[in-house]
C-alpha cells in the first residue's frame, strides 16, 4: 500500500485487465522462483513499526502529515488513519548482531520523532490499541487525506454493501457497527522482515505458522479497547473484523477472511501463497501500472501488479517478493504488536525468528502430529489468553494433548537458541534477548498483563476513563525510558 495511486473509482474494464495482469504475473514469478541466480543474496531483516501520535491528555492526534513534514525522513510513511505513523527500518545484514542494530536504530527514531512531535504539542507512542481511545475518534474524518486510503476504504465498503460489524468476547464483551473501516487504525504492529532462501521457504514458513502463538503469547499488548476488556492481544479479532467484507451464510460459499492465518500447511514453496492469493481473492484496487514488454526483459521482473494485489490480503505471516538486485523472498509476520518498547518489540522478533529457524529443518516430522486447524485454534487462544492460555501442543513424552502455554514457550526456548545461532547471531546478543523473554515467564508479566493489573489497581480509586488515562502515562514513562515491560511495576 505504498504506492500512489491517482483515483478512487474504478469500471469493470479495470478488473478485468488487472485479473489478466495478475494470471501473467503469476506465470513470470514461477519461472522467476526457479532460476537459481534468485534470492542469493545475502540475508537480512527489518520491520515496520507503526506508531499512535497523542497530545498532551493522552487522546490522538491527528497530525500524521504535519510530523512528516516536519521530520523529512523518508522512511516515514502515513497510516490509514491520521494520528498514526510508521517507521520503516533500514534492512540489517542476518549475521552477528542485526537485533542490536535495529533496537538501537528504533530508539534514535523514537527520540527524533517524539522531538518533532513536541513542536505539534503531540507525544509518540508504540502501543497496540490506544487505551483512551473512544468511538468518536473514528469516521471518515480521521482519515489521511491520500487517495490510496480513500481507494482501498471506497472498495472495501463497496464489497461489504453495509456496515462493519466488531463483535469481540472478554471480560467485558463489545459490539460495535462502523459505516467505514476507519477502525482498523485502531491497531498497531510491529512487523518483521525475515529474508528466507526460496528453497526452504516452505519449511521456515511452515515453522513460522507453528510457533507464532508463542511469540504472541509472550508479546501481547493490547487488553481494551473503549474501556473494554477484550483479548489480551485484541488487535487480532479487530483486524480481522474491521475490514471483513463478507455476510456469511452457512449454506452459501464465503470468499475467505482477506485477514487470516492461512489455508493450510505450505507444500512447496512461496508461489503456493502468492497464487492462493490470486485465485481465491478478488481485485480490490485494479490499477495496471507495468509495461508488459519491459516486465518480461526486466531481471528479475517487478511484478507490481502482483505485489500491489498481495498488500490487499493481510495473511498473519505474509511472503513478500521484492525484485532489488538479484531478487529474494521474505516473510512478513505482522501478528506481533506495537510496543511496549523497543528492546521488547525486539525480544519477540528474536524470539520468534528463533523458533522458526530452530524448528526448520525438523518441520516435516512435526506437521504430521499437528493439523493445520489446530494451528489456527492456537493462534487465536494465544491471542485471547496469552500467557494463560492452554493449547494443543505435539510431545514426544506426552503425546498429542492440551498444555499450559508458559511450558511450551520454557521449551522452546533452547530451541529458539539453536536456531537463532545457526543464522549467525552473536551469543552475547541471542542471550541478551532470549532473557527478556524467559523473565517474562518468570514474572508472569507481557504489555497486555500489565496493562490490566495497573488498571484494577487504578480502578479502586479511580473510574474506567480516569484509569485509563492514568495508566497510558504510566506506559508511556516507562516506554520512553526502554525498560522490559517484566520489570515495571505496579504501584
Amino acid at each position: 500500500m505504498g504506492v500512489d495511486i491517482d483515483r478512487i473509482e474504478f469500471d469493470d474494464n479495470d478488473y478485468r485487465q488487472f485479473q489478466l495482469t495478475l494470471s501473467e504475473q503469476l506465470l513470470l514469478l514461477k519461472k522467476t522462483l526457479a532460476n537459481p541466480n534468485f534470492g542469493n543474496t545475502p540475508p537480512s531483516i527489518g520491520a515496520e513499526l507503526e506508531l499512535y501520535i497523542i497530545d498532551k491528555q493522552g487522546k490522538p492526534l491527528p497530525k500524521n502529515e504535519q510530523l512528516l513534514s516536519l521530520a523529512q525522513n523518508s522512511q516515514l510513511t502515513p497510516e490509514l488513519n491520521s494520528y498514526n505513523i510508521e517507521y520503516n527500518t533500514p534492512p540489517c545484514p542476518t549475521s552477528r548482531s542485526p537485533f542490536h542494530t535495529l533496537e538501537n536504530k528504533i530508539v534514535d527514531e523514537l527520540q527524533s520523532l517524539n522531538q518533532h512531535a513536541s513542536t505539534l504539542n503531540a507525544r509518540i507512542v508504540p502501543i497496540g490499541i490506544l487505551p483512551t481511545l473512544t468511538p468518536s475518534d473514528f469516521g471518515p474524518h480521521c482519515m489521511t487525506q491520500r487517495k490510496r486510503y480513500h481507494a482501498l476504504v471506497s472498495q472495501l465498503i463497496r464489497q461489504r454493501g453495509g456496515d462493519f460489524e466488531i463483535d469481540i468476547d472478554g471480560k467485558s464483551p463489545l459490539k460495535f457497527n462502523l459505516a467505514d473501516i476507519t477502525l482498523e487504525g485502531a491497531n498497531t504492529s510491529f512487523q518483521i522482515h525475515h529474508q528466507v532462501s526460496p528453497k526452504h521457504y516452505a519449511d521456515t514458513y511452515n515453522a513460522l505458522q507453528l510457533m507464532t502463538p508463542l511469540a504472541i503469547a509472550i508479546g501481547a499488548n493490547s487488553p481494551t479497547l473503549f474501556g473494554h476488556y477484550l483479548w489480551d492481544e485484541t488487535r487480532i479479532p479487530l483486524f480481522k473484523q474491521s475490514i471483513d467484507t463478507r455476510h456469511l451464510d452457512r449454506y452459501e460459499w464465503n470468499e475467505p477472511a482477506r485477514v487470516n492465518f492461512g489455508h493450510g500447511w505450505l507444500r512447496e514453496g512461496a508461489y503456493e501463497l502468492f497464487s492462493e492469493s490470486v485465485n481465491l481473492y478478488s481485485p480490490i484496487l485494479p490499477i495496471c501500472t507495468s509495461e508488459k514488454v519491459l516486465e518480461k526483459k526486466r531481471q528479475p521482473p517487478e511484478l507490481s501488479e502482483l505485489q500491489l494485489h498481495q498488500s490487499t490480503v493481510w495473511l498473519w505471516n505474509r511472503p513478500v517478493y521484492d525484485s532489488t538486485d538479484n531478487g529474494h523472498l521474505r516473510i512478513e509476520m505482522r501478528a506481533l504488536p506495537s510496543g511496549p518498547t523497543s528492546i521488547d518489540m525486539i525480544a519477540n522478533a528474536a524470539f520468534l525468528i528463533g523458533l522458526a529457524e530452530g524448528h526448520r529443518e525438523q518441520i516435516n516430522e512435526i506437521l504430521p502430529a499437528i493439523p493445520f486447524q489446530t494451528a489456527e485454534y492456537n493462534f487465536y487462544r494465544s491471542a485471547q489468553y496469552s500467557l494463560d492460555a492452554n493449547l494443543i501442543w505435539p510431545n514426544a513424552k506426552l503425546g498429542y494433548k492440551r498444555q499450559c502455554i508458559i511450558d511450551i514457550i520454557d521449551d522452546n526456548l533452547p530451541i529458539a537458541e539453536k536456531g537463532l545461532a545457526s543464522i549467525g547471531i552473536e551469543t552475547d546478543e541471542i542471550n541478551n534477548y532470549l532473557s527478556i523473554i524467559q523473565q517474562r515467564i518468570s514474572r508472569k508479566q507481557n504489555g497486555a498483563i500489565w496493562q490490566k493489573k495497573m488498571l484494577n489497581k487504578l480502578n479502586q480509586r479511580l473510574d474506567m476513563k480516569a484509569s485509563l488515562h492514568e495508566m497510558l502515562e504510566l506506559f508511556i514513562k516507562n516506554s520512553q525510558r526502554n525498560i522490559p515491560v517484566a520489570e515495571w511495576e505496579i504501584k
